[in-house]
């Protein structure tokens, strides 16, 4: 027998005797990295070529909140409750986390804000900052910006919610005089939608800053889009053409969940509500519903719906006064509550890496 070929036979057979004995079956540990195909390319974060500073990060100083106590006996297992990809508002800092341990962080200086952040099926992160929307490598190079216009005495332009479309396309609302929901091949450079949305005329004290956060575009291929300064939310099909409308008082974000649902969070009451396409209640949670002790410090911007069917919200915890990520069953009662604002920031955005689906793809991430 060739030498190489019976080199090969003999590691082949090692790898089985290997699984037999530990109990692994490797079947089943490739349907996992593709069911989970985030935790399969975590390694790619912790490799040798990532350098601790990438070429378009700068420093972003922690606040005094890093002086923040944990409190004793909190539900579930704090950072190692989840593989998680993190973002708060007030920290220019994105955090990976995994087995309870910060494994990759990428700075952005002092200036901005996070607002939605997304880790994609070949390890590619996408997040907008405001001023501006990337994507990075998990070794820190940036493939992909659009930048607003900031220059004095022009339309400001701002941008706080993006969605990957497949690898290839990014959809973003640039709030804006007039404000656009925009999608953009970025392997090509083209423009494929660019469309005008309402605002308020004139628009209201914050300005452009409040018209919009999270939108989302749907399995059904339509857009889901909340107008935080106006008060409700509007799904439009693929010609923007108006199909469902639901009036509430700050919608923050609108994620339409794999039951056909839309779960709306309200900053400025502070709740999140799941309603049906009849406009129907099916299930709300409160600020209050919380025990006191667990109860955020600041309102949830977000929620997350995990397959389980548990809810996260997240909260930018009135720096380090209460916690960042609560997690609750559908029946409200609390399974998680995360406060550790000596390793973290404030939490806007959580991106859950081991629950199932292909991010890219529309409408199986619920986050």
């Amino acid at each position: 027998m060739n030498p190489k070929l019976r080199f090969l036979l003999a590691v082949l057979l090692m790898v089985g005797i290997a699984a037999a004995i530990t109990g692994c079956d490797t079947t089943e540990s490739v349907k996992r990295a593709s069911t989970t195909p985030c935790m399969a390319v975590l390694n790619r974060f912790t490799a040798a070529n990532v350098p601790a500073m990438g070429p378009d990060e700068s420093p972003s100083p922690a606040g005094k909140w890093t002086n923040g106590i944990t409190p004793a006996n909190l539900p579930g297992n704090g950072l190692a409750q989840h593989p998680m990809l993190y973002v708060g508002e007030n920290y220019d800092k994105m955090f990976l986390v995994n087995n309870g341990k910060v494994i990759w962080t990428y700075s952005t200086g002092t200036d901005y804000e996070y607002d939605d952040v997304w880790m994609l099926s070949n390890g590619n992160i996408l997040f907008t900052r405001m001023q501006y929307i990337a994507e990075i490598t998990p070794d820190k190079k940036t493939v992909w910006r659009y930048d607003c216009n900031t220059a004095p005495g022009t339309n400001h332009t701002e941008i706080h919610t993006c969605q990957p479309i497949g690898l290839d396309k990014v959809m973003f609302v640039m709030n804006g005089l007039p404000p656009k929901l925009i999608v953009v091949n970025i392997k090509t450079g083209a423009t494929e939608v660019e469309h005008d949305l309402p605002f308020s005329q004139p628009p209201k004290a914050n300005g452009i800053h409040g018209q919009f956060r999270r939108a989302r575009y749907t399995a059904q291929g339509t857009y889901l889009v909340p107008f935080l300064g106006m008060g409700l939310v509007v799904e439009y099909d693929q010609n923007f053409n108006e199909i469902w409308r639901y009036k509430i008082k700050s919608p923050w974000a609108a994620l339409r969940l794999k039951n056909g649902n839309t779960l709306i969070t309200d900053e400025a009451d502070n709740l999140t509500r799941e309603v049906n396409h009849q406009g129907e209640t099916v299930w709300e949670f409160k600020g209050d519903d919380l025990p006191e002790t667990y109860r955020l410090a600041s309102a949830s911007q977000t929620a997350t719906r995990l397959v389980n069917g548990n809810t996260i919200f997240t909260s930018r915890g009135n720096n380090g006064k209460g916690p960042q990520l609560v997690e609750v069953t559908p029946d409200k009662q609390v399974v998680w509550v995360l406060q550790d604002w000596k390793t973290l920031g404030s939490a806007t955005a959580v991106q859950i890496l081991d629950d199932p689906g292909i991010p890219e793809n529309p409408g199986e991430s619920e986050h």
